[in-house]
């Protein structure tokens, strides 16, 4: 095989609210992190779920889009790439590691709150609107006075989205 592959796609719940902060040069950088479930039955026949916890790093726009509308508890899709970083700790003088997810998209999965508010008491930007793109665009349903019931907002990289009413499951 001439070439490798480094892609991670991972659907699951915002576990804490992004924490957003600005590098020397002036770039937004994000992280939060995602938890993943998965269920399985165990040797004694019984159904146990196991939960992953998953680093999510946002960079530039992405990360600003990231800090402005996911919480805890959001469920998201994120796709990106592995990458793992390796520094020395000053107190201990171990090498620590830390692997994360680089995102480059991320969608919002689920309905935006109920009463047009989101948890800060501010009014939720949603609306049937579509993000990632220069500039925000109703979507027709919208645009028609018709309350769309998921929210989907594309951000990231490319202009690949995935709409939940073409899904298979």
């Amino acid at each position: 095989m001439a070439g490798s592959l480094n892609k991670v796609m991972l659907i699951g719940n915002v576990g804490r609210d992004p924490e957003m902060r600005y590098i020397q040069s002036g770039e937004a950088v994000t992280t939060f992190s995602v938890a993943t479930n998965r269920r399985f039955k165990g040797q004694d026949g019984q159904y146990q779920d196991d939960t992953e916890w998953h680093n999510i790093v946002a960079w530039g726009k992405l990360a600003e889009q990231c800090n402005e509308y996911l919480a805890k508890g959001r469920k998201v899709y994120i796709e990106g790439r592995l990458q793992t970083r390796s520094w020395d700790d000053q107190q201990s003088g171990q090498k620590k590691y830390r692997t994360e997810i680089v995102a480059n998209t991320m969608l919002m999965l689920d309905q935006r709150p109920r009463d047009g508010m989101d948890g800060n008491g501010e009014t939720d930007a949603f609306s049937g609107e579509r993000f990632g793109g220069d500039r925000p665009e109703r979507s027709e349903r919208a645009g028609r006075g018709e309350r769309r019931e998921r929210a989907l907002a594309p951000v990231g990289g490319d202009e690949n989205t995935i709409d939940l009413d073409d899904t298979p499951f």
